[in-house]
């Protein structure tokens, strides 16, 4: 009976440790979302030009090709879509301050926009 109630001990730990990497790993995905809406909607009101941003999501998608589709593939997508808003060329216009990633403002694409 202690033994059966060691492992199920154990298996809830381990269960509980995914639960709370999948928390992070969703926690994470929700920042660097939140991030992409700030920089989109700081292009919009630059008056970006559909076609530029067209341009911008294409080379995205391009870049991140990957038959397989899963949880890191997504992740790696949002990121790079991330990197290439911040890159924006309008976007390296505005003071530093402003920009919601100064990490990723050192990115080596750029995207002329």
């Amino acid at each position: 009976e202690l033994q059966r109630k060691e492992e199920e001990t154990e298996m809830l730990k381990v269960e509980l440790q995914m639960l709370e990497t999948e928390r992070v790993r969703l926690s994470l995905v929700e920042e660097k979302l939140m991030d992409v809406l700030q920089l989109l909607q700081q292009l919009r009101d630059l008056n970006i030009s559909k076609r530029a941003l067209g341009k911008i999501l294409l080379s995205t998608l391009e870049s991140c090709h990957d038959p397989q589709h899963g949880k890191a593939h997504l992740f790696e997508v949002l990121d790079t879509l991330h990197q290439e808003l911040t890159s924006c060329a309008l976007l390296q216009g505005q003071p530093l301050g402003e920009a919601p990633s100064r990490q990723s403002l050192s990115s080596p694409l750029l995207i002329s926009c």
